[in-house]
């Protein structure tokens, strides 16, 4: 499965590449991208876990930055 995740707050590049870095190494996730320029964030990963998935990529973007939000 593979969506598209709008994100508020991102505030640069370097803290994009940190969370595009760090959500590639969950278990299940395929391949992930973040878009500084964006603010978009896509994952592709498993079905089965995919909601799980979704719900460690937003405490790592937060654990990166503080403000930043992803909207599911």
């Amino acid at each position: 499965m593979k969506k598209k995740f709008k994100m508020e707050n991102l505030d640069c590049a370097n803290c994009a590449a940190k969370m595009e870095a760090a959500i590639n190494k969950i278990n299940g996730v395929k391949e992930a991208t973040v878009s500084f320029m964006t603010q978009r964030l896509v994952i592709e990963a498993d079905d089965d876990r995919f909601d799980e998935i979704v719900k460690e990529a937003a405490a790592v973007c937060k654990k990166v930055d503080a403000d930043c939000q992803v909207l599911i």
